[in-house]
């Protein structure tokens, strides 16, 4: 939605009796100093986990255009709780704010805009005009180099990272700053030795419960294909750090079997970046020749456990029928113990699609058992394991 349609985005930002948006330490400041800017609206929250990772990621860009005399501004507007809330967090943003206590202001953007969900960032020209819906995603994978954020931008970035991931190789992904080797728990490793392996770069952190959960599932599918010979030289997995400290990064990797990149912050974003990671835990799969296969690594190996390797599509897809095969034997609904509605039977093509189940917390993908009327999403393998569990307490 273009706002412009109607009124100009700076009539949108104000209110009867206020024509000024707040900086982070209370300093009022006239709704037209956004003249002549590229203005990103940033919607957002304190409490929310992913607000919390992607505001230091915007604040790095919005510094970088800063000192580059950019003509940028970001306005936030909260989803915070409280008065108290909102002065925590926003003291940690270098931009403005639409005042907290102008909730019919708050509720008109997030209403017009169609906001369903934080973090999101939503980028308008100098005239008004909508540039990009989706800047939460522009911003991490092209950071300041996205300014001033027109389609064409874009798609010149688009290109360039088309040409970059075509010439991709292990050794120009991993290697940095005459570094060219990566680190088991014995000692350095050559980046040229893992040349023809498939490879799993696994983007994980300390303080995150769901890579802790990920990670020992991880462990065991890596043993397992470690056991084989014929896969014990063919795989391995190197860990990219997401920590915020390299004492948290230690004692993560205590934890895993693999390899890992020295603790690099710069190392490490360059790559969440490349990638286009969002969240963690997750697994990109990389081919012998240090080309992507996929990065759907997390959501294969919860569905399909080590018989996803080595990835590939054909080997996916020949998984994917099987597994269609045997859905024929489910029945089409179910009374799950624990939960009081019906659930159906769906697929990816009927309703479906990546979910996080509700029994085991892992992520799923393909068949699922699904309430229309509360969201409920659960494996059919743990509808399996609870009948089990039910028959024999009985």
């Amino acid at each position: 939605m273009e706002a412009s349609e109607e009124m100009g985005l700076s009539s949108l930002l104000s209110s009867p009796g206020r024509d000024f948006l707040i900086s982070s330490d209370g300093s009022q400041i006239g709704i037209g100093e956004l003249e002549g800017k590229t203005i990103g609206l940033y919607f957002s929250a304190n409490w929310n986990t992913q607000c919390e990772s992607f505001t230091p990621v915007l604040a790095d860009v919005y510094n970088q255009l800063k000192a580059d005399k950019s003509p940028f501004e970001v306005v936030y507007v909260s989803s915070d709780e409280d008065q108290r809330s909102f002065d925590r967090f926003h003291g940690l943003m270098p931009w403005l704010a639409v005042p907290f206590s102008d909730l019919q202001c708050k509720k008109s953007l997030t209403q017009r805009f169609q906001i369903e969900a934080v973090p999101s960032l939503i980028m308008f020209d100098p005239n008004g005009e909508t540039l990009q819906m989706e800047g939460v995603e522009i911003v991490y994978r092209y950071g300041a180099r996205a300014f001033p954020f027109t389609c064409a931008r874009i798609e010149e970035l688009e290109a360039e990272e088309r040409v970059k991931h075509e010439s991709q190789t292990l050794e120009t992904l991993l290697s940095t700053n005459g570094r060219s080797y990566v680190i088991s728990h014995s000692g350095q490793v050559p980046i040229r030795s893992l040349e023809g392996k498939t490879i799993g770069l696994y983007f994980s952190a300390h303080h995150c419960p769901p890579c802790l959960k990920f990670t020992s599932k991880l462990v065991s599918i890596y043993n397992n294909l470690k056991s084989k010979n014929d896969n014990n030289k063919e795989f391995e997995i190197i860990f990219v750090s997401a920590d915020r400290n390299k004492e948290a990064y230690t004692e993560c990797y205590k934890a895993m079997p693999w390899l890992t990149l020295p603790y690099e912050k710069e190392t490490s974003k360059a790559l969440l970046k490349y990638f286009h990671v969002l969240g963690i835990p997750s697994l990109i799969i990389l081919s012998p020749d240090g080309k992507t296969i996929t990065k759907d690594g997390r959501y294969l190996i919860n569905l399909y456990a080590d018989m996803a390797y080595p990835f590939t599509e054909e080997r996916i897809r020949f998984l994917q029928e099987r597994l269609d095969e045997e859905a024929k034997a489910y029945p089409r609904s179910v009374n799950h113990v624990n939960h009081r509605h019906e659930l159906n039977l769906v697929s990816e093509g009927s309703g479906g699609g990546p979910f996080i189940c509700c029994e085991c917390d892992e992520q799923g993908l393909g068949w699922e058992y699904q309430c229309l009327e509360c969201g409920y999403e659960i494996h059919p393998r743990c509808i399996k394991e609870e009948a089990t569990t039910q028959k024999i307490d009985e």
